[in-house]
């Protein structure tokens, strides 16, 4: 078995789908499928359950996808190792301002515990980058949230977390269960400035161009709500400061916890992150 075939089944095992795989792996998806084809004669064993809407792993799958992803993160460990005795073990990551989530938490103590002698730099970013720095080549892989323009990239979605509205409490519309934007049609938002990714805007403004203060930082979101009483959207678990409150919206996507890295190949620290965060995040 070689190393590249086993990256290709542990992404087809993570996506549950050919296709998705494919595009994560930056290929077609009738070369992934032969692929794919192949390991299971050379195993001797089937590893998927093919349907028309995706697969699932077998038995035999799920077994292999263990004994995969240590495998591979025992030769990216090497390769780590090697780079860290020639003094190049180092791994610049992005994080969009959630370094106090626990699976954060989570994933920091893993990732040290597979490399110990890595250095690792955090750039945390504000809110008009959604790539921390990926595609200004400043970051190796970010910690961020979707959407935004993945052009050179690839992502993977480790977490989605419903979306409010955040009110000053004494807002009339603060003690609702719930609320939809269009009820929030007429009111002033928090916006971000010109020339921040269109997606990344378009889905925090609800879908609707707004008017209103101009913001970069998580702080000054709440501060623009605190002292105008202007409104926008939050995450849901997110604790609101005092003088706040945060009301679910309704109708709205999920916002996705996305972990993004270049789409050319990364070096083996970058793999075994991903790896590790993809781990960290399914834990909890």
């Amino acid at each position: 078995m070689e190393l590249r075939t086993l990256r290709y089944f542990v992404a087809v095992a993570e996506e549950l789908h050919f296709g998705r795989a494919a595009v994560r792996l930056h290929m077609s998806q009738p070369p992934l499928s032969r692929a794919i084809r192949a390991l299971e004669t050379e195993l001797g064993a089937t590893l998927f359950h093919r349907t028309s809407t995706g697969v699932t792993l077998t038995d035999a799958g799920s077994v292999l996808l263990d004994e995969a992803r240590a495998l591979l993160d025992r030769a990216d460990r090497v390769r780590a190792r090697v780079a860290a005795a020639a003094g190049a073990a180092t791994l610049t990551v992005g994080i969009l301002g959630d370094s106090a989530d626990p699976d954060v938490v989570r994933l920091a103590d893993a990732h040290r515990r597979r490399h110990p002698h890595a250095e690792v730099t955090i750039r945390e970013t504000d809110l008009t980058d959604p790539t921390c720095g990926l595609h200004a080549g400043l970051v190796d892989v970010a910690l961020t949230r979707g959407p935004f323009d993945p052009a050179g990239l690839t992502t993977h979605t480790l977490r989605a977390d419903p979306v409010g509205a955040l009110l000053r409490a004494d807002d009339p519309l603060a003690g609702r269960a719930s609320l939809a934007p269009a009820e929030l049609a007429d009111r002033r938002w928090f916006r971000f400035p010109e020339g921040t990714d269109p997606l990344w805007q378009a889905y925090w403004h609800g879908g609707e161009p707004r008017r209103g203060p101009v913001v970069r930082t998580v702080r000054e979101c709440r501060q623009a709500v605190l002292w105008n009483g202007t409104v926008g959207m939050t995450l849901v678990g997110h604790v609101p400061a005092e003088g706040l409150a945060v009301v679910p919206l309704t109708g709205l996507p999920p916002s996705p916890v996305v972990l993004a890295w270049p789409r050319t190949d990364p070096n083996p620290l970058v793999r075994s992150f991903v790896r590790t965060a993809i781990a960290a995040y399914d834990a909890s």
